[in-house]
């Protein structure tokens, strides 16, 4: 939804109803993933993809009966060979998908939401898509964290709305949307009532330290991967945007008092990666004692030599890092791709902290089996 959302908030603005199509799941070779939204507007404008143009067509039809009806549908696409060729789901994936009306009387919550999200406030949505008794169908909760009870406009019982608000604070913390399986009450063992959680997270952040030629590399494939990029250094005649025109931000500061003071304003978090390319103990080392003692982080490593790390991790030790510590460190960093260039190390680090990220072995496919997506 977070692309169509400035559209869907001016058609809501002007007081006029909006068919909204969602995927909220997906199945084998799904072309979009849970979240993406189609929007069908007042003047039959089209605005989003549910699926990269497979099933718009019929999803474009259903909206238009949903706003005619006001009663949501959860409809499935792709249940059959017949069925995935008649609405050109070619690809042999199913998607479910939730369509409802929207308009200030069915959604009063969205101005607020969607200030949250342009302000990069976490906030989550969730909405649910099937229930034994309809009239619970299209109801919402919103979930900010950090308020106290997370949820406002609470659901039909306290605990339909604790299960659902602490599920979608976790969601919100991964970033991650999905559709979740309760019992009717919010039973958490139970079924019948199924919740789509929208987590509208602020991107990741990556820091890189060092402004070189790895860093420009760094900086432009993890703003591809979707991270908000800052590179540091606290050499002004490198650090600039010019040299960095993929980073959203270029600072020029000592990383370790960068760093920390990002951390004293809340802006690191378990999802920051942190790369430090400088391979100078002035730099790396007090950076380092930051890093490694965050409360929180996705990933820290650095890069060097062999004989750099054990220069770095004795200089470490004799600055009272504890060896629980030190185990946080990825060095030499990245994963072994007979990297080269600075594009390939570049790959070669987004690899290991995309591992990370989802538990990934960073084995070839081929060497393994079962599942290839957990």
């Amino acid at each position: 939804m977070r692309d169509v959302l400035p559209e869907l908030l001016r058609w809501w603005e002007a007081g006029e109803t909006v068919g909204v199509g969602t995927v909220v799941a997906t199945f084998r070779s799904a072309p979009r993933p849970p979240g993406a939204s189609m929007l069908v507007g007042p003047d039959d404008t089209a605005v989003g993809s549910v699926s990269g143009g497979c099933v718009e067509g019929a999803v474009y039809d259903l909206a238009q009966e949903v706003v005619a009806s006001g009663e949501p549908v959860l409809h499935r696409y792709g249940v059959s060979d017949d069925d995935a060729f008649a609405v050109g789901l070619t690809c042999g994936g199913i998607l479910d998908v939730w369509v409802e009306e929207v308009s200030r009387d069915t959604f009063p919550e969205l101005a607020e939401i969607a200030a949250d999200v342009e302000a990069g406030r976490p906030v989550a949505l969730a909405t649910v898509i099937e229930h034994p008794d309809p009239a619970r169908l299209g109801t919402r909760l919103v979930v900010r964290p950090g308020t106290g009870s997370p949820a406002s406009s609470p659901l039909w019982s306290d605990r339909a709305t604790d299960a659902v608000g602490d599920d979608a604070l976790g969601l919100l913390a991964q970033g991650a949307n999905a559709t979740l399986t309760y019992g009717p009450d919010g039973e958490r063992r139970g079924e019948g009532m199924r919740v789509f959680v929208w987590a509208f997270a602020p991107k990741p952040r990556l820091l890189v330290f060092g402004a070189i030629d790895f860093a420009a590399a760094v900086a432009r494939v993890g703003a591809f991967l979707g991270y908000d990029v800052t590179v540091c250094d606290a050499r002004p005649v490198f650090a600039t945007a010019s040299r960095f025109p993929d980073a959203d931000r270029v600072v020029v500061d000592w990383p370790h008092r960068y760093l920390a003071a990002e951390q004293d304003a809340g802006a690191v978090d378990g999802r920051t990666v942190v790369t430090v390319l400088t391979h100078d103990p002035k730099f790396d080392v007090p950076l380092l004692e930051v890093a490694l003692r965050l409360p929180e982080v996705a990933y820290v490593g650095a890069m060097g030599s062999r004989r750099t790390h054990d220069d770095r991790m004795a200089r470490l030790r004799e600055a009272g890092l504890t060896e629980a510590e030190l185990a946080g460190l990825s060095s030499p960093i990245g994963l072994d791709l007979g990297a080269r260039t600075p594009e390939e190390t570049a790959i070669s680090i987004a690899a290991e902290f995309i591992a990370g990220r989802w538990g990934g072995s960073g084995q070839p496919l081929a060497t393994r089996e079962g599942r290839i997506h957990g």
